[in-house]
């Protein structure tokens, strides 16, 4: 978007609005094997990080440690969510009975 310069550089927005599409696409093929938050998750990481070094090595941005070590979060946090996909898995029906009986416990104190 930044190459675009506001949508004024066709070639650039041309490229930019393949690439979306191309997301687009790919996020909805991962949808068939992965679950929503865990696919949407992993599409919202890869453009930040992705955005990050691109930023980095095309745009000259500055590469603090700070800036590295919140990618790295993203990165990690989103190797985490995969890791604990399976370890704590419980039936839609398990969880909204769950809730019903928190907020009815609290509702009546």
């Amino acid at each position: 978007m930044k190459a675009s310069d506001g949508f004024s550089r066709p070639l650039p927005t041309l490229l930019m609005l393949i690439c979306m599409v191309i997301s687009m696409v790919l996020l909805t093929w991962s949808l068939k094997s992965l679950p929503v938050g865990t696919a949407y998750m992993v599409w919202t990481g890869i453009g930040a990080v992705g955005a990050f070094v691109l930023g980095i090595f095309i745009f000259g941005e500055s590469a603090t440690p700070l800036r590295i070590a919140a990618a790295a979060l993203i990165v990690s946090g989103i190797a985490l969510r995969k890791l604990a996909e399976g370890s704590l898995s419980i039936s839609r029906t398990q969880f909204y009975s769950g809730l019903l009986r928190l907020v009815s416990a609290r509702s009546f104190r």
